[in-house]
């Protein structure tokens, strides 16, 4: 699976999904992330509302993590059938919970 990180240096996951000029793409083998690349999207500086430029650089990702999403971004991923996790720290902590909380959520009962 392929995790979105909207990231602003590549180190912090500190940006709005709307807002999100860069994103660090992962491949998530279910025990680690591997890093693949950095995605640039074209943002219209002063613009509101462009959750649309971000959602087709990602459009092939399963998750996206970022700092917060508005209303039409999140209907705009749910569409996609992609997940929204809302979180910041690095880029390294919040990938780290996420494949713990992924782990765990994966344990048998």
């Amino acid at each position: 699976m392929k995790i979105a990180v909207a990231s602003s240096d590549g180190i912090n996951a500190d940006l709005h999904f709307g807002k999100a000029n860069h994103f660090s793409i992962y491949e998530f083998n279910e025990e680690k992330a591997i890093f693949l690349e950095i995605r640039d999207v074209s943002l219209a500086e002063g613009e509101k509302h462009q959750w649309k430029r971000p959602l087709e650089i990602i459009d092939d990702c399963d998750v996206v993590i970022c700092v917060q999403a508005g209303i039409n971004g999140k209907f705009g991923l749910g569409q996609k059938g992609i997940k929204l996790v809302e979180d910041e720290g690095t880029v390294e902590e919040v990938l780290d919970r996420y494949i713990k909380h992924y782990q765990f959520m994966k344990k048998p009962l």
